[in-house]
């Protein structure tokens, strides 16, 4: 892939210059509650910026339906890159329309502007080619070069990441570049002890990576939600916990393996219960129960691991020298039940392992439990795009940006 900085040595004082990034960030109303992910390609932006390029940036908000709707605006993304930029960002109020091009038109060298969701475009996420062709072509007219940025989307193939890097010069930005590197360092050349810990609500969301991590890595931790399938195949009852029964046989079959492999399969030995699921908006007190991950009650649920897990994860992870994390260990945006995840992430801390939060809800906790981002090796852009990697799937957003 060529890199921005070998696009900026050939020259962009002057050009347009389109960047997809990934400005899909968690809104409430208007308000910005992670601004992570702007965070992370603002550098991109301000190196072309000062370079005396034109910058045209472009991203997806949500799954907005193909058309406008203002609960999806990228206008709340646009100001708060504007405030990190430290200048004026103009923003279309459309992606290919008359907006669009008024606003292009009207940068001079080293001005940014932004376009409106381009998922309010049909053509953006068409599996039809031609339809997603058609829009990549209105896109290219914007533009004189491309910059691929948007780590957060690389799996996805939509016509501002696959279709329209085949019309125009491209590179890869700054971060897709540090992404991609740090994914390699998890499956090339690993330093190990290699421990991997996978949390979320659904095992069938991770039945790739776990399928490949099984040729890889020494132990995977299991939390969250999808801990429940794995008890559960174990033959515990987990009463009214989230449970994907139809995973079961699958998930019987990956402990077999890794018993077979050697990989150690680490599961929860006690958990945080209850029979009612917290308020996350209001925060009222809940009050769980800690009960052995065997001997869950009927009718109540998991709602994290308890302390007996937190402390046997924190020994797993001491002495590992390669740490993947993704996925919380349990409902962590409530106070009760956000214990695990924080003390998965102090373990990542306290090991002397390079640490990997792969994206997503995990990256969330980190910010919201208020740890030092820069204290982790790197915090990925990309939960999903992250997962396909490792299971060793093509990303079309990165096949796009290869010459």
């Amino acid at each position: 892939m060529k890199t921005i900085d070998e696009l900026i040595a050939d020259g962009v004082g002057g050009k347009r210059v389109f960047v997809r990034a990934d400005l899909n960030v968690p809104l409430d109303g208007a308000t910005i509650t992670d601004d992570g992910r702007i965070r992370a390609v603002q550098p991109t932006i301000a190196k072309l910026a000062q370079n005396g390029a034109k910058v045209i940036v472009a991203s997806h908000l949500g799954r907005p339906k193909g058309a406008p709707d203002p609960a999806f605006s990228l206008a709340p993304a646009a100001a708060r890159l504007s405030e990190l930029l430290g200048r004026d960002v103009a923003f279309a109020a459309d992606t290919v329309g008359d907006s669009a091009r008024a606003t292009v038109a009207a940068l001079g060298d080293g001005e940014v502007a932004v376009l409106e969701n381009l998922r309010f475009n049909p053509g953006e996420t068409s599996k039809d080619d031609a339809e997603r062709g058609a829009f990549a072509d209105e896109l290219a007219q914007l533009a004189d070069l491309y910059v691929g940025d948007g780590f957060g989307a690389v799996h996805r193939k939509h016509a501002s990441v696959y279709d329209l890097p085949a019309r125009l010069p491209h590179a890869a930005g700054d971060l897709i570049a540090t992404e991609v590197a740090v994914l390699k360092r998890l499956t090339e050349d690993v330093a190990r002890p290699y421990a991997v810990v996978l949390g979320g609500a659904k095992v069938s969301d991770k039945l790739g990576v776990i399928d490949h991590l099984l040729e890889r890595a020494d132990r995977i931790l299991i939390g969250g939600g999808m801990a429940y399938t794995f008890l559960a195949a174990q033959g515990h009852e987990v009463g009214i916990s989230l449970l994907q029964k139809d995973q079961i046989p699958a998930v019987q079959g990956y402990l077999e393996r890794a018993a077979a492999k050697g990989v150690e399969f680490v599961l929860p030995v006690d958990v945080l219960v209850s029979a009612d699921f917290p308020d996350l908006k209001t925060k009222a007190p809940a009050h769980p129960d800690t009960v052995a991950a065997d001997a869950i009650p009927a009718d109540k649920e998991g709602l994290d691991i308890g302390p007996e897990t937190r402390k046997l994860y924190a020994s797993k992870l001491a002495d590992a020298a390669t740490i993947f994390w993704n996925g919380p260990m349990g409902v962590f945006e409530h106070p009760d039940y956000a214990g695990g995840t924080k003390a998965v992430a102090q373990g990542l801390l306290d090991s002397s392992a390079f640490t990997v939060v792969g994206g997503g809800d995990s990256a969330a906790a980190v910010r919201q439990l208020g740890f030092d981002e820069n204290a982790f090796g790197h915090i990925s852009t990309g939960g999903g795009a992250s997962l396909e990697y490792l299971e060793g799937k093509t990303l079309p957003g990165l096949a796009a940006l290869e010459d």
